[in-house]
């Protein structure tokens, strides 16, 4: 009889190895964000890095997007006779749901994918293990201001999505439309509490989070050579988008679970 030892493998074994992995991570991440010293130059500098790619394209994308559910709910109201809530159902959507992932996605596609190729860069040149073998903690040093970075912009910009796109659903409504100005606000301070606001900055805030992790965790583990560098910039980009969706639905599931809607 022969004494190897025989490893048993099913499928999705590699996908769950993955996640660990990217939990340890996520995990190592939190663990070393109050840890001194602080890399505060890195991390500013990271700041400006990512709403310098983000600004722009956000608010260029927030305008059609509000513009699209203005007047797709403004059509809806019409044919069923509920003009005057048009304001609050396209503000809300916006506010809700249309602002983190709008955010979300550009963070993850702009500075996470820059973010990814840079350490995926530092990792083929052997840069990551000069830092260990010198004693400087990676994470520490890189990952964390990047990723600070990421859930600090995105709830900036979340902020600047949700009032450019409500400006854009207003203008659309009211003007393309005919809507009515009063009606459209009047609705909206009728159905729109402070938690909705809240909500959606803490979806941002975790969206920004699971940007900045993935990008980091796939630039640490490249396939190899440049190409595996480009390979893994793609995977973390469609990663990020996956999980935040699914985060999304979570999210909305309990927020309507805990928050009661507001009393007409």
């Amino acid at each position: 009889m022969g004494s190897g030892t025989t490893s048993i493998t099913f499928p999705g074994a590699g996908a769950l190895i993955q996640v660990g992995r990217l939990s340890t991570l996520s995990w190592e991440v939190l663990r070393a964000i109050p840890r001194r010293p602080f890399q505060f130059r890195e991390w500013i500098q990271q700041c400006w890095f990512f709403a310098s790619v983000t600004i722009l394209p956000t608010a260029l994308v927030a305008i059609p997007f509000g513009a699209v559910i203005a007047l797709q709910l403004g059509s809806l109201t019409q044919q069923i006779g509920a003009q005057s809530f048009t304001g609050a159902a396209s503000a809300l959507a916006i506010v809700q749901q249309a602002s983190p992932l709008i955010t979300a996605l550009l963070v993850a596609g702009a500075g996470g994918s820059a973010v990814c190729a840079d350490i995926g860069a530092r990792k083929i040149r052997e840069e990551i293990d000069a830092m260990e073998v010198l004693g400087v903690n990676p994470i520490q040093r890189l990952i964390v201001p990047r990723v600070l970075a990421a859930m600090v912009v995105s709830v900036l910009l979340n902020g600047l999505v949700s009032v450019v796109g409500v400006l854009g659903g207003y203008f659309f409504n009211v003007v393309m439309q005919g809507g009515t100005p009063g009606a459209y606000l009047a609705s909206f301070n009728a159905l729109a509490q402070l938690p909705d606001l809240w909500v959606s900055e803490i979806k941002a805030l975790l969206y920004g989070f699971v940007a900045g992790v993935v990008a980091a965790f796939r630039g640490l583990n490249p396939s190899g050579g440049p190409k595996g560098v480009g390979d893994a910039v793609n995977q973390a980009v469609v990663i990020t988008f996956l999980l935040l969706f699914l985060i999304n639905v979570v999210l909305t599931a309990i927020y309507l679970q805990i928050i009661p809607p507001k009393a007409l």
